[in-house]
């Protein structure tokens, strides 16, 4: 999925809920990190227009971000308090040519992790993350735990108000894990813009053999960024990983 001019411009009303429950996630993320008045670094995979960088920023975390779309940097940068979040433009793939130093924390929200095209991608992320995970830190990633049963061909609606609807269309490649559809919005002028994507998803094993192999523990799973267990009837999971 290529985050180019158009794509970013609708991004953050496409996304509303998302942004609406970021505090929520924020509090989570903080009380992951070291008591405040230390020294406290923050990665984020996939930093977008700063859903969560921003108001992490404002807590007083050190906050880098990587993301491989400058037009969603450059939102990020328009935004208040968007100055406060150190932003590295490229592909989080090869995370250890992006960035220097150890984090307290490094985290992949909203399924960003399936955006990266293949296992092997994915396996280079995890392993770059651990490598700049400081001892006692934590690597976390939101996703939905995918569901085979409901994964085939869907159309869903994404957001309708007065000026359009937004519809997605999905295709399940079971044999690949992927995932390929298009964000269609229709206005009432008649008007009708369709943006592809793709995602190649993980399963939650498979997760966790991922940074097993990349030398990570998991500490905890919760079914949502609240903390409940995770079950398997929860829609996500927020898998923190740490140091064996």
């Amino acid at each position: 999925m290529r985050y180019d001019e158009s794509r970013a411009a609708g991004y953050d009303a496409a996304h509303a809920a998302r942004f609406a429950e970021a505090e929520a996630v924020v509090d989570a993320l903080v009380g992951l990190l070291p008591p405040a008045g230390a020294t406290r670094r923050a990665l984020e995979l996939g930093v977008g227009t700063g859903r969560l960088a921003i108001p992490l920023a404002a807590r007083g975390v050190d906050v880098t971000g990587v993301d491989d779309s400058q037009p969603m940097l450059d939102r990020l940068h328009h935004k208040h308090g968007g100055h406060r979040v150190h932003t590295v433009l490229g592909d989080f793939t090869g995370v250890d040519a992006l960035v220097e130093g150890e984090f307290d924390l490094v985290f992949v929200a909203f399924n960003t992790l399936f955006e990266l095209h293949d296992q092997e991608a994915q396996v280079q992320c995890v392993g770059g993350a651990a490598r700049h995970l400081a001892a006692g830190g934590a690597f976390v990633v939101e996703a939905i735990p995918p569901d085979l049963t409901r994964l085939e061909q869907t159309l869903t609606t994404l957001a309708v108000n007065e000026r359009q609807a937004v519809l997605q269309a999905t295709r399940h490649e079971p044999e690949s894990q992927r995932v390929w559809g298009a964000d269609v919005t229709v206005g009432t002028d008649g008007s009708v813009l369709a943006r592809p994507w793709s995602i190649r998803y993980v399963s939650v094993p498979e997760l966790d053999l991922m940074c097993r192999l990349a030398g990570l523990h998991l500490r905890h799973r919760w079914g949502s960024w609240h903390g409940e267990p995770f079950t398997a009837s929860s829609p996500v999971h927020v898998s923190v990983y740490g140091r064996r």
